[in-house]
């Protein structure tokens, strides 16, 4: 699995969701983002905040690589970003920076992430009811979906 820092930011609150940078793993695929023990797939459609959704909450997320300027952020977006302690080094190379300013940052340590629960949930057969209020999320066509759990 290929590794790399990125910029990963919770969408479900608009633009002042929780926000990281660090290091995520890649699925063989492309397709899922493992980071912080939270496994994000990449929507077909883009959604109406965000490029990925968590797949055990159906909540949308945006994930990029991190801007050099240090301006990863919504421009109307706020809040500080965790950064992971382990990508501190490699971050402050892509911009430039001398120290992480714990003005705009916190510093955090990842939790490993369990990959295999992932796979699980991913095969779970799942039953779709497109108008079902109760849904537990949509799928990448956004169907709603009730996890029979």
């Amino acid at each position: 699995m290929k590794s790399k820092i990125m910029y990963i930011e919770n969408k479900s609150s608009g633009h002042h969701g929780l926000a990281w940078i660090g290091f995520v793993e890649f699925s063989k695929s492309g397709q899922t983002v493992y980071f912080n023990n939270k496994a994000l797939k990449k929507l077909k459609n883009t959604g109406i905040w965000g490029n990925h959704f968590d797949i055990e909450t159906g909540e949308e997320y945006w994930v990029s690589g991190v801007k050099k300027n240090g301006q990863n952020r919504h421009q109307y977006g706020s809040g500080k970003i965790m950064i992971d302690k382990n990508s501190i080094e490699e971050y402050l190379k892509i911009v430039y920076f001398n120290n992480i300013d714990e003005k705009y940052f916190t510093i955090i340590e990842f939790i490993k992430t369990d990959k295999s629960r992932f796979n699980e949930l991913e095969n779970i057969e799942i039953e779709y009811r497109d108008n079902s209020r109760s849904a537990s999320f949509l799928d990448n066509n956004h169907r709603k979906l009730i996890l029979n759990i």
